[in-house]
């Protein structure tokens, strides 16, 4: 649920409450009672909470790994990275297959 930054034309106290998009927003100020609070534009913080999230947006600890055993292996490929490489000119997997209505030429 989004936290709403509120102030009080009344008294300026400013505080902050815990709701749900539907609700309607908080009217009455906590310290003065009156009916003058307003809810103010606020930054729009984004956190992750939780053990299923890094600060780099991947999840959990596989990814990690995974992460980490790519950066090696294109640390140790030598002069040519993995990016950069072209595919040789017998490798079948980078051209479309040609298919005819959803039927297979087999």
């Amino acid at each position: 649920m989004p936290t709403y930054d509120y102030s009080c034309d009344n008294c300026g106290h400013a505080f902050e409450r815990v709701q749900r998009i539907t609700e309607n927003p908080v009217k009455k100020c906590p310290k003065c009672g009156k009916l003058k609070a307003r809810r103010m534009i606020g930054g729009g913080g984004f956190i992750l909470k939780g053990g299923g999230w890094e600060s780099d947006l991947y999840s959990g600890p596989s990814n990690r790994a995974a992460r980490a055993k790519k950066s090696s292996d294109s640390d140790s490929s030598g002069s040519e990275s993995s990016s950069t490489a072209k595919p040789s000119k017998d490798d079948s997997s980078s051209k479309p297959e040609k298919t005819s209505g959803g039927k297979s030429d087999s």
